[in-house]
C-alpha cells in the first residue's frame, strides 16, 4: 500500500489508553498485593483447593509459577505414594487374579450370631434374590445309576428318582397283576413276571430298594 493512499489515511489505531481501558473490562484485576493490573492468567491456588484459581497479570503469575509447589508440606512418604496413585488416577486397584476378598477390602459386617463376615457388594439384590431361591428350593440329589439299574427300573415301569417305597409298591402291583393265577395260566404273563421279578432282586442288591 502507497503511502499517500487514501486507504492508509482511513486507518485508525487505537490508543494504548483505550486498549488498557478495554482489557480492564474484560479481565478482573491482578490479585496480587498491591498490582491492580488486568489479569487474563489463572494460578491454581493449591492442594486441596481444586478448581479453585488466582488471577494474575502476566508478570505475577510468571513469579507466582516459579515458586508454586503442589507437594508443600507433605513429607517424602506421601509425595511418593500420591505419585504412585496418580498413575491409576487415585482409584483403588489389586493384583491380577485377585479381587476386593483376597485383599480385605470388602467390607466386614457382624453376623446375627455375633460372629464376623463379608458382606458382598449387591446394589441390585442379585446375590439375596438366589440366597432366597436356595432356601425356598428343596434340595435334589440326582443318583448316578449304572446301565443295568435303568434297565431294572425300566422293568417295573418306573423313573430314575423313583424311592424305595414307590419300588417297593410297583413291584407287589407287578406281580398281583401278572401272577399265572391271575391270568389264567398265561405263558407271557409268566414271562414278564419272571423278569419283574429278576429286576426287582437285582435292585435289591444295588441297594434301591
Amino acid at each position: 500500500m502507497k503511502l499517500n493512499s487514501k486507504y492508509f489515511d482511513s486507518i485508525r489505531v487505537a490508543p494504548k489508553r483505550e486498549a488498557d481501558k478495554t482489557a480492564e473490562q474484560k479481565h478482573p484485576s491482578c490479585q496480587w498485593k498491591g498490582c491492580g493490573r488486568p489479569a487474563p492468567h489463572r494460578a491454581p491456588k493449591g492442594r486441596g483447593r481444586d478448581g479453585e484459581y488466582f488471577a494474575f497479570c502476566v508478570d505475577h503469575v510468571r513469579e507466582y509459577n516459579a515458586a508454586y509447589n503442589y507437594f508443600d508440606g507433605m513429607s517424602d512418604n506421601e509425595v511418593t505414594d500420591f505419585q504412585k496413585d496418580a498413575m491409576t488416577g487415585h482409584r483403588p486397584t489389586w493384583k491380577v487374579g485377585a479381587n476386593s476378598w483376597a485383599h480385605g477390602t470388602n467390607a466386614r459386617v457382624s453376623g446375627a450370631t455375633g460372629g464376623a463376615g463379608f458382606r458382598p457388594h449387591d446394589p441390585h439384590g442379585l446375590f439375596a434374590e438366589r440366597a432366597r431361591q436356595a432356601r425356598e428350593e428343596p434340595v435334589v440329589s440326582r443318583r448316578v445309576l449304572k446301565p443295568i439299574e435303568k434297565k431294572s427300573l425300566e422293568a417295573l415301569h418306573l423313573p430314575e428318582s423313583a424311592s424305595k417305597t414307590e419300588i417297593k409298591a410297583r413291584f407287589k402291583e407287578l406281580v398281583k397283576r401278572h401272577h399265572p393265577d391271575s391270568n389264567g395260566g398265561d405263558t407271557r404273563s409268566e414271562d414278564t413276571l419272571r423278569e419283574i421279578i429278576q429286576a426287582y432282586n437285582y435292585l435289591k442288591k444295588a441297594g434301591l430298594v
